[in-house]
């Protein structure tokens, strides 16, 4: 059992059960969560014949770089597992477009010092996605990514996010789609592999946030949050973490398992790489009070070892299960309407 993010409830994750085609299905739901974000919020309103879209569940899996095994090899990893950013003209904060130069807290850090496979940020031979997926945390709805993407400086200059991925709802095929609309926990990160940080760690900022309707805003302390309830996901914790008592030192340990892989993941909260402000932070409006400021100034390192392994495997695409029904008849009555229409 794994605790769903955000709640005091725990839940079990589903029958893992092969996948089929499902490409009306899929497009239409795309197509009614599109116009949910621009101001469209019933999944009810028609929607014109789909022809030419029916192939857009596969034709839009996201497509990210997997770095080379060896390259791990080669990297002469700091003892930490990662290298500050801040030693070299990096922050710990990202930069969000539109914003005036304001960031997102990059919260949680996957140390370079986990097993090479957990460093590849692919779905099969327990990667970085599989991994991810063990946690609960899914690429976004039909792998469709909407705005502009935000830039991160972790010591070599500021670049493009890698990949945002959503928690899933217990669903890794349509529960991101549920968290686009509801809200919930989410995170972008990034790679650290430039010429002069190359740790291959990946940096993650981690936050809750509200539903489409309330214009995806971060709800109350919900960087600090968002990175617990990460955290507690990924070591299996059965109660919430009290984000109130973390403290420099902090630990956590804990498994979770995808695809026929088991993850132990072992999490330390460092302070002193991060400012404990709200100088510079995004949504710092709805993220802090009075009396405390949005970012704590902790930072979660995750390091993540495979502790066991399936006999054969051809990845974990094609080990996710099948889809939350309830949310399926809701998409299958908007393809009755857009066919209708």
């Amino acid at each position: 059992m794994r605790p769903i993010s955000g709640l005091l409830s725990t839940i079990a994750p589903p029958p893992r059960s092969p996948s089929f085609p499902r490409y009306v299905l899929y497009s239409t739901l795309f197509r009614a969560v599109y116009a949910s974000q621009h101001g469209l919020f019933s999944l009810y309103a028609p929607l014109s014949p789909l022809h030419p879209a029916l192939t857009l569940a596969l034709a839009s899996r996201e497509h990210v770089r997997a770095p080379s095994p060896l390259w791990r090899r080669a990297r002469n990893v700091p003892a930490q597992g990662f290298y500050d950013p801040t030693a070299n003209g990096g922050t710990l904060l990202t930069i969000a477009p539109n914003t005036g130069g304001l960031g997102e807290p990059l919260n949680v850090i996957l140390s370079a010092n986990s097993d090479a496979d957990v460093l590849v940020d692919q779905e099969d031979a327990g990667g970085l996605r599989n991994y991810f997926l063990s946690v609960g945390f899914a690429a976004e709805c039909l792998g469709q990514h909407a705005g502009d993407p935000q830039t991160a400086n972790l010591g070599d200059g500021n670049v493009n996010e890698t990949s945002e991925l959503r928690w899933d709802y217990g669903d890794p095929e349509l529960g991101t789609c549920q968290e686009t609309i509801k809200g919930g926990n989410h995170f972008r990160y990034w790679v650290q592999d430039g010429s002069q940080a190359d740790s291959g760690a990946y940096f993650m900022a981690t936050s809750y946030e509200l539903p489409i309707q309330m214009g995806h805003d971060i709800v109350v302390n919900g960087y600090n949050l968002g990175r617990d309830w990460l955290v507690g996901n990924a070591t299996a914790q059965t109660s919430l973490i009290p984000t109130g008592n973390v403290t420099n030192g902090t630990t956590y340990s804990g498994q979770t398992s995808f695809g026929g892989y088991t993850y132990k993941t072992d999490a330390l909260y460092l302070s002193g790489i991060a400012s404990n402000s709200s100088a510079g932070v995004n949504h710092d409006q709805s993220v802090g009070t009075a009396n405390s400021p949005a970012v704590d100034g902790l930072v979660a390192v995750l390091t993540v070892s495979i502790t066991s392994r399936p006999v054969q495997s051809s990845g974990a695409l094609h080990l996710l299960p099948a889809p939350s029904w309830p949310l399926a008849a809701v998409v299958l009555a908007t393809l009755a309407l857009s066919l209708s229409a």
